[in-house]
């Protein structure tokens, strides 16, 4: 296939519109209509993990976190972001990396980490704002169950684990075409009045243009008369970090240790000011920032890594700070990849680097 075919697979999974300011999600390296017949997935890139996509013919890695983050001035090999880069090029290996993007969205990092530590009822612990849209159309009473199917094929009125989620009222339009129209029912210069259903439905940002061309496409109007809303609620499935339960409570450093097991590395944490735990609140990568969401959902424990030293002492006494470390907290991503594209194409060769890209060791 061609390695368009997994980006849009990948874009539809994550959109790159979900990812932070200062990120660099995307295709890094490449062309998207070179063929690829094999794909390495990998947590980071490096020059090994690109000599390993040699060695195994790969012509496209996909990673989690992006190789390039800040403009390259030069490609002298100073560094090793320079040399990975050069080294792909060299090869004609493409690389891919979905980042903040997939850390967003409910079914992603986050989704993952939860389910290695047993947590049920996941919710996003810190929902985004401004990224829902409510569009209202016009519709000929005749033709309005056309209209909104095709609305709700292309992605919109999907409300949390609702979907074809619309409000519906019925009404009377006016409408008088100029010398230049070209109206479906009516005259030329005399005011129309038209049985017609106002109908409104939210939408995700991202999927405004593909609901639009639909709305218009199966609207047998000229001039489809809609309105754009930008709404200030938020997206119950989109934002950083989740918080959840555990079946039963443990105890503290039981569940410190069940940690420790499962990412292996090494735990940093706060005064186990409670002896047993039960609600549990995380967030892939670095989320020291997460923390006063993380106090305020009730979590007994927040669980994430590259917490200072001086923030430690923001736990307060009012949660547990469990920093388990970076590459620890988000190495289970390969796999959420690696399952999420075999899924779609179970015939395609794809592969997890056998390259261990965690530049931390421990004593």
């Amino acid at each position: 296939m061609q390695i368009k075919e997994i980006i849009n697979f990948l874009e539809e999974l994550a959109p790159r519109s979900l990812q932070e300011s200062y990120d660099n999600s995307g295709l890094l390296v490449g062309n998207i209509n070179a063929e690829v017949t094999k794909a390495l997935i990998s947590l980071d890139v490096t020059e090994d993990v690109v000599e390993e996509a040699v060695a195994k013919g790969c012509e496209l890695v996909i990673s989690h976190h992006p190789i390039i983050f800040g403009g390259l001035k030069s490609f002298t090999g100073k560094n090793y972001v320079e040399r990975t880069v050069m080294a792909a090029i060299k090869n004609d290996i493409a690389l891919y990396a979905i980042h903040t993007n997939l850390d967003n969205i409910h079914t992603g990092v986050n989704r993952k980490i939860g389910e290695m530590l047993g947590v049920k009822n996941m919710q996003v612990l810190a929902p985004k704002k401004g990224l829902l849209k409510k569009l209202v159309v016009f519709i000929p009473t005749d033709v309005k169950d056309a209209v909104v199917e095709a609305m709700f094929a292309a992605g919109g009125g999907k409300v949390g684990e609702y979907d074809e989620c619309s409000f519906q009222i019925d009404g009377t339009g006016t409408f008088r075409g100029s010398e230049n129209s070209n109206p479906t029912v009516g005259e030329i210069g005399v005011r129309e009045y038209a049985e017609e259903v106002r109908v409104e439905m939210i939408l995700e940002s991202h999927k405004l243009s593909k609901v639009l061309t639909a709305m218009i496409d199966a609207h047998p109007y000229e001039e489809v008369a809609h309105d754009i809303y930008t709404l200030e609620n938020t997206h119950q499935e989109i934002g950083s970090g989740m918080v959840g339960q555990l079946s039963e409570p443990m105890y503290a450093l039981d569940f410190l240790k069940m940690v420790k097991d499962t990412f292996g590395g090494t735990v940093r944490y706060t005064s186990l000011m409670k002896d047993e735990v039960q609600k549990i609140a995380w967030c892939g990568g670095s989320g020291s920032f997460l923390l006063p969401q993380a106090k305020a959902s009730g979590a007994d424990v927040f669980l994430t890594s590259d917490f200072k030293y001086h923030q430690f002492f923001d736990a307060e006494n009012e949660i547990i700070i469990a920093d388990i470390g970076h590459y620890e907290n988000e190495q289970f991503t390969k796999e959420l990849l690696y399952q999420s594209i075999k899924e779609k194409f179970p015939n395609f060769a794809l592969l997890l680097t056998e390259t261990y890209t965690n530049p931390i060791n421990y004593l």
